[in-house]
């Protein structure tokens, strides 16, 4: 696996080394040694899966200590813009965000740490999306952003206007970033 740092401090995309044959391919999508020994400790405790059409966006979220996650997020089949907010108060990146695609085809991996606001719009139909988790998901503890938000001016363009994007009703009624008030 190849292991790189990202312009946040704590955001890593993570390569697995794919062999590739006339049967196909293989690749270890997780090796807990590896992720250590690049500072990924948490204990995984539950793995999550999606599935979408084009046009879905999830976000942004992340859950309220002590419920706070971890996430190690991939994608099986078809595409995604993944997207991660710096939400920590004492860092020096709080606000920013790191978008990336990850596809079935890139086997890339976004390593999203506890103190990040999280979400993805689906570039392809029929996409699934699956990430390990380092705490339970609990409802109470649930915080967010929306995804639109002018303050963190995430560019979501990628050929999908925002007339075709599918929301769920809790994104829609998510508080603005100047609004949010960050427990990281």
């Amino acid at each position: 696996m190849q292991i790189t740092e990202t312009p946040i401090a704590g955001l890593l995309v993570i390569e697995p080394k794919v062999w590739k044959d006339n049967r196909g391919y293989f690749y270890e999508s997780y090796n807990a040694r590896i992720l250590a020994e690049a500072g990924i400790t948490g204990n995984f405790v539950q793995d999550n899966q999606s599935f979408s059409q084009k046009g879905a966006l999830r976000g942004m979220h992340a859950q309220n200590m002590p419920f706070e996650q971890g996430k190690l997020v991939r994608v099986l089949k078809g595409a995604v813009l993944d997207v991660a907010v710096d939400i920590r108060k004492a860092s020096a990146t709080y606000g920013q965000h790191f978008s990336i695609e990850l596809s079935g085809e890139n086997h890339k991996q976004l390593w999203v740490p506890p103190g990040f606001l999280h979400g993805f719009l689906t570039l392809e139909d029929e996409t699934i999306f699956t990430y390990k988790v380092t705490n339970y998901y609990d409802k109470a503890s649930e915080i967010g952003v929306m995804w639109n938000d002018p303050d963190l001016n995430i560019n979501w363009n990628r050929e999908i206007s925002e007339q075709e994007l599918i929301l769920s009703e809790k994104d829609l009624i998510l508080s603005s970033f100047k609004d949010f008030k960050s427990p990281f």
